[in-house]
């Protein structure tokens, strides 16, 4: 057999070139893919992290504030695990203003306030005020603290008020003492209210066991 001539040689050099030329542009195209996906990946993680985050937040037991919580506890002789537990029933930790006009982490109601800001000797309150995580949670526990002295110290009775209405809850305690009967929750006629109770006292346990270091337990 004839050795390679000197032109078969150089096709062949040509071919191994361009192959190798080749194999490096796809070396490249995946190395810039890579690197694209790398950063979407980035972006992708970046903005849907905050939802994940408010999605298990709304399916767990969120807490925030628990310095705030504890302080206003400690002032008002309140279990921090209860403001918690009626922040959690409230808003979950998501300051809003409701339908009706409730401001805040606590759902604190305009005039509910300025009743509670006279009554507490506030000279300088305003509505606005209440859209402050700080100042919500001292008014919530401040009209928890009312409602529990009101009702003769009975959660359950403090918490139908704050949900259903002090007047409310005065008249069902009186038609249940009007057929000889203690009042309980399942005399409460308005289905939110009662639900509302069950879902807070549940809460307040499960704040407790589970941030018992956080809310000044451990």
């Amino acid at each position: 057999m004839s050795p390679p001539t000197a032109t078969a040689a150089t096709r062949r050099d040509s071919q191994h070139r361009t192959t190798a030329k080749r194999k490096a542009a796809r070396r490249r195209r995946r190395s810039i893919t890579g690197v694209i996906v790398a950063a979407l990946t980035i972006a992708v993680v970046v903005l849907v992290l905050p939802l994940a985050r408010k999605a298990v937040n709304d399916l767990g037991l969120p807490l925030q504030y628990q310095a705030v919580i504890r302080q206003q506890a400690a002032e008002k002789r309140l279990d921090p695990a209860l403001v918690a537990a009626v922040i959690y029933a409230e808003t979950k930790f998501d300051p809003r203003t409701s339908s009706a006009g409730a401001i805040g982490l606590m759902q604190i109601l305009p005039q509910t306030a300025m009743y509670l800001a006279h009554r507490s000797g506030a000279t300088t309150f305003r509505t606005a005020d209440l859209s402050t995580p700080q100042v919500n949670i001292a008014y919530g526990s401040y009209y928890l603290r009312y409602l529990l002295d009101e009702f003769h110290g009975s959660t359950m009775m403090a918490l139908a008020a704050y949900n259903g209405g002090e007047a409310n809850v005065d008249q069902w305690i009186a038609e249940a003492h009007a057929r000889g009967a203690r009042f309980v929750i399942g005399d409460i006629p308005f289905p939110e209210t009662r639900a509302y109770v069950q879902r807070v006292l549940q809460a307040r346990q499960d704040y407790r066991q589970t941030y018992a270091s956080q809310l000044g337990y451990g």
